[in-house]
């Protein structure tokens, strides 16, 4: 018999709203909107000395840091081939074929994904979330699975095994 231990974690706190567009069907680009999206975060593996798969708290606590991040800002891809961003000064300029933004730098995120999707901004997260945890010396957790909610019941998920 194989077991499998999980522990799961979405709080009220692991909430941020920001603003994004994305490209689809080879050339659509949506309007500038936003949203107050949501992090599920889900970690299996074997009990530790603790008999804890993960900590709650820690992981709600490592979580936050990157929520906070995103928080109130413009998400900006910065390897899409269709959206063309580029720091100038204070402002991140934004084009994509006529049309053409202008943000206060510091009020992006300038993430290394081709589209803000809730799904690449799931995986992105996951990725943080894994690099925070290896500059820790912390061993990666077998199994990391972090869900974006971009709208009420709409969900997209990210999962690595290792």
């Amino acid at each position: 018999m194989k077991e499998t231990f999980r522990v799961e974690v979405s709080k009220d706190v692991l909430v941020f709203s920001a603003g994004h567009f994305i490209t689809f069907a080879g050339g659509i680009c949506e309007r500038v909107h936003g949203h107050n999206w949501r992090v599920k975060l889900v970690v299996e593996g074997p009990l530790d000395a603790n008999q804890y798969v993960f900590d709650f708290l820690a992981l709600r606590d490592d979580a936050k840091r990157i929520v906070d991040r995103l928080d109130h800002r413009m998400l900006l891809p910065t390897e899409s081939q269709l959206i063309h961003v580029a720091s100038i000064g204070k402002q991140a300029e934004v084009r994509f074929e006529d049309r053409f933004w202008s943000f206060p730098l510091e009020e992006t995120i300038l993430l290394p994904i081709s589209n803000t999707t809730a799904e690449l901004i799931a995986k992105w997260f996951a990725h943080e979330l894994e690099r925070e945890w290896t500059e820790r010396g912390m061993a990666l957790p077998p199994v990391l699975v972090v869900s974006i909610e971009e709208n009420f019941g709409q969900w997209a998920s990210y999962e690595r095994r290792r």
